[in-house]
């Protein structure tokens, strides 16, 4: 399992792309896709509405269970992934490209977020 270098991530396994235009991409790791088990039914934040970094701001619902989707970042939603949505299992098979769940520009980041090194190790236990 990879992390990709380029995205931060938090302890609730979200990943946070790098902002471009003041926008991230919020997706959870391939780690938390597994542990999920085959993703059923995804409740996602909705446009214009305002995100808080920690918060509970959607749900996945898996075969297994049903788990809390959390905001990395503070701000406001300006899309969701439509596509996740209509095609849960995306969230399985492509969890750092088709299976992202929403953007958000982002108002204010806390100072935990990880990078990849440090996420592999939280992860692993190494």
């Amino acid at each position: 399992m990879s992390n990709p270098k380029e995205l931060r991530y938090s302890k609730e396994h979200e990943w946070l792309s790098a902002a471009a235009d003041g926008v991230s991409t919020v997706g959870i790791t391939e780690h938390a896709a597994n542990a999920l088990g085959d993703v059923v039914f995804v409740q996602l934040p909705e446009v214009g509405d305002t995100v808080t970094a920690g918060e509970t701001c959607g749900e996945l619902e898996s075969t297994k269970s049903v788990s809390d989707l959390y905001a990395p970042v503070t701000g406001e939603v300006v899309e969701a992934n439509q596509d996740v949505v209509d095609d849960p299992s995306l969230v399985n098979s492509a969890p750092f490209e088709g299976g992202w769940l929403f953007k958000v520009r982002i108002s204010a980041e806390p100072g935990d977020l990880m990078s990849a090194d440090e996420y592999t190790a939280l992860t692993t236990g190494s």
